[in-house]
């Protein structure tokens, strides 16, 4: 069964022109759940405007639709230092939500772990600390020792877990993303792109819990026996730019300064990367023009919204009732330039049902059109169970059929 509703959204919702690309299916490793992305990659009509980016490679994007603001050399194979720790991370917070690991479970850290040089809060060889913790540690301050803690933990080595950022990456549609380590010290080979990275960060958004660590400015670090390391985000932005809360800097020699940001304002959440930098300043000023740019010219709105029930309702075969409230599994939104107004349709399509239904099973999917462009596609799931009529539901309904006549 198939519903069309087309709607011109008005002044309140101003948006740009779409063009198409093909963006892989996410799949998250450790759950096996697979989950379909936006089928199309918008790309802004002005992607190539002169920000004046002083970067080797360079990326910004929307977070919600994935259209490309602005792009430079963004496929170019560089190497992105502890811009990999977002890898890392994903695969952290994958093993987490398929029960791999727990974020409040104690682990034990080992020599190589704590042996660890560069960035790092000094862990102690067969210490305890919590998951959590170590997270943190990763994502506000980079320590190199607390992701190979991670990564041994969730693989049993960091070889196997570096072979898991590999497989994730390709999954992921970062084809041009090569990991020779979990913390993006210098070991050849391994590259990525301002591009690569950027969908990584998009994945790693996508976790809900990342954001709790994210936002952190400073925090103290505990160690066993009292002892305490305190950290500071290397992102600066967090502090210094109004709707930052997340991100991942990167520095070696061969990589220069590096950093991949995101920023929100109202429902628009932007993504941006650099790639060498030549100085650490330049890598802030430079999302920081990015994110500027995309907040002045562009805006995003919601065209569904998850968790809230549609007018429609869906018909079931053999239950206890005939038709169950149905709603979307997650939003989708419209993003474009600011002034515009794009025609948005929207198709519901319902599956053919039959009782037992649980809520939450899948019943159907929303696609979104925007200009004639199908944009996204998002599940609909049933909104309550509905449980199998027996033989007296079935009696009663030829009952009332024969009293209606």
């Amino acid at each position: 069964m198939k519903k069309i509703v087309g709607a011109l959204l008005g002044a309140a919702m101003v948006f740009g022109v779409a063009g198409s690309f093909n963006y892989a299916d996410r799949v998250r490793v450790a759950s096996a759940e697979t989950i379909t992305q936006t089928k199309y990659e918008q790309v802004a009509t002005n992607s190539t405007a002169n920000l004046q980016i002083r970067a080797k490679s360079s990326y910004l994007m929307d977070f919600s639709t994935g259209t490309v603001m602005f792009a430079q050399n963004e496929r170019a194979h560089l190497p992105i230092a502890s811009m990999c720790k977002i890898m890392t991370l994903i695969l952290s917070f994958d093993a987490i939500e398929a029960g791999i690991m727990d974020m409040n479970e104690e682990l034990v850290v080992s020599e190589r772990a704590a042996s660890m040089g560069g960035s790092q809060v000094f862990l102690e060889a067969n210490a305890k600390y919590p998951v959590k913790e170590l997270i943190k540690s990763v994502v506000v301050c980079s320590a190199n020792d607390s992701c190979v803690a991670l990564a041994e933990r969730i693989a049993g080595s960091e070889a196997v877990f570096t072979e898991k950022m590999n497989e994730k990456a390709k999954l992921l549609g970062a084809n041009d993303t090569l990991f020779a380590n979990c913390t993006g010290l210098p070991k050849e080979p391994q590259y990525s792109c301002a591009k690569d990275v950027a969908i990584m960060l998009k994945e790693l958004l996508s976790h809900e819990e990342y954001y709790d660590f994210g936002k952190v400015w400073l925090d103290k670090f505990n160690h066993p026996k009292g002892r305490y390391t305190e950290i500071t985000n290397t992102n600066k932005l967090v502090r210094f730019y109004e709707g930052c809360d997340g991100g991942k800097t990167g520095f070696t020699n061969q990589a220069g300064f590096c950093l991949a940001a995101t920023a929100k304002r109202n429902d628009t959440r932007v993504i941006s990367v650099v790639i060498g930098e030549e100085n650490s300043q330049n890598r802030f000023e430079d999302v920081r023009t990015m994110f500027d740019y995309a907040f002045a010219n562009y805006v995003t709105s919601p065209i569904v919204e998850a968790n809230v029930p549609l007018d429609d309702t869906a018909f079931v075969n053999g239950g206890k009732i005939k038709t169950v409230a149905i709603y979307p599994e997650r939003s989708a939104f419209a993003f474009c330039r600011r002034g515009e107004k794009p025609n948005v349709m929207i198709e519901t399509n319902l599956d053919t049902l039959r009782a037992p239904l649980k809520k939450g099973e899948r019943v159907g999917e929303i696609i979104v059109y925007k200009d004639n462009v199908e944009v996204d596609r998002v599940p609909l799931v049933a909104a309550s169970d509905v449980e199998k009529a027996n033989f007296f539901d079935r009696f009663r309904d030829v009952a009332r059929g024969w009293t209606a006549r």
